[in-house]
């Protein structure tokens, strides 16, 4: 791990820019699945409930450009693709499922979170649309 100075990263341009790859929802949510067992396309998109078939695809586009994924075309009838994690994702195997029990764990508390500063502001969103108007 980086080096902490005063809190900050000392090399934050790099550091960003690995986080940005592998740090959105859908591809936490592919690798946790992936870590698990190997998957087709359709079998992740079913798992993955929300997905779009885009969204989907360009995640895992990216994910194998960023070397998180293997993508093998199986010789069947239809032909079909399927996904495995490689080494460097096995590495954070162990994070990603703690990210992914946290959220689920965790979850009811941000949502009560979110609807009581909702409700707490409530009154300063109306003032505000108010003075829009």
């Amino acid at each position: 791990m980086q080096e902490n100075h005063d809190n900050c990263l000392i090399d934050q341009k790099n550091t960003r820019l690995v986080l940005e790859h592998i740090t959105n929802k859908w591809s936490i949510l592919i690798l946790t699945v992936l870590c698990t067992e190997p998957c087709r396309f359709n079998e992740l998109r079913r798992r993955l409930d929300g997905i779009t078939h885009k969204a989907l695809a360009d995640a895992l586009k990216r994910l194998e450009r960023n070397g998180l994924i293997n993508r093998q075309v199986l010789s069947t009838y239809p032909v079909s693709v399927e996904y495995t994690i490689t080494p460097l994702a096995q590495s954070l195997q162990q994070p990603f499922i703690a990210l992914a029990n946290w959220a689920q764990a965790f979850g009811p508390a941000i949502a009560l979170a979110q609807a009581e500063y909702d409700r707490a502001h409530a009154d300063e969103n109306k003032r505000e649309s108010q003075v829009d108007a």
